[in-house]
């Protein structure tokens, strides 16, 4: 007699030495948030999202040739109460000379010292190779949260030093646990209303041998960013702030 598995229950989870590196990695980075909250320091989450061609103009593509498609990424901050008066940015991928990859963050820094003070500025740590993983999990004892973190966007470089010469102080969410960063929730908002509203950014020019559609972008992302108001930004930012807390308790 054959016995039907669910096939959810397939897949099963095991937890690995690297369980322990990472808790500790998560407990040092909201214990040195709180520490500089307490001193005065304002949160700011820096974050990018990837918005591929094939998103703006709605058109099914293959998987095997979606990789040809251009790919843009588009660079905000927000914090509790909502996105950062800062002129976000919207690179082609891969097209950024590094020179103006570390200026952007200059003027990022200068911006919010201008802005808001003294900043802690929170970024996601990017996915480690297996041999770093491997590396990085005979490192029990850590110091410091940015002692095995990447706290790096793909677009643009964001230096700890450019950061504290200009009074902050750059932190990054160890990746098991990005979900502690709210900016996912706001590049979710802006991709559902691109989804969803798209056609009403076209103009579309029939004439007898071809037909053309325009899109205006910069209208469609800058709409889709504002859509994002102050009250989502409050229940994104109220989730991070419950797992926060569930994780001080439960690591301490």
């Amino acid at each position: 007699m054959y016995r039907i598995v669910n096939p959810l229950l397939k897949n099963i989870i095991h937890r690995s030495l690297f369980d322990a590196t990472s808790r500790k990695q998560c407990l040092q980075y909201l214990k040195t948030l709180r520490t500089l909250q307490l001193n005065g320091y304002n949160t700011i989450f820096l974050g990018e999202t990837d918005i591929s061609e094939s998103l703006i103009t709605g058109e099914k593509v293959p998987c095997e040739d979606s990789l040809s498609w251009p790919i843009w990424s588009i660079v905000h901050a927000g914090n509790s109460q909502g996105w950062v008066p800062w002129r976000y940015r919207v690179f082609l991928r891969d097209d950024l000379p590094l020179d103006q990859q570390e200026d952007v963050f200059q003027e990022f820094c200068d911006f919010l010292s201008i802005t808001y003070g003294k900043c802690a500025i929170v970024v996601k740590e990017r996915k480690l190779s297996r041999a770093k993983m491997q590396e990085s999990s005979q490192q029990l004892e850590i110091t410091e949260p940015q002692s095995i973190s990447l706290p790096s966007l793909l677009t643009i470089n964001c230096c700890p030093e450019t950061a504290k010469a200009t009074g902050h102080e750059l932190l990054s969410v160890p990746f098991p646990y990005s979900y502690l960063h709210p900016m996912d929730a706001a590049w979710s908002s802006l991709k559902w209303f691109i989804i969803n509203n798209r056609k009403e950014f076209s103009l579309i020019s029939l004439e007898r041998t071809y037909s053309y559609q325009c899109i205006l972008f910069s209208d469609l992302i800058g709409k889709g960013i504002e859509k994002m108001n102050p009250n989502k930004w409050k229940v994104a930012v109220s989730k991070v702030r419950r797992w926060e807390n569930y994780y001080l308790d439960k690591f301490s």
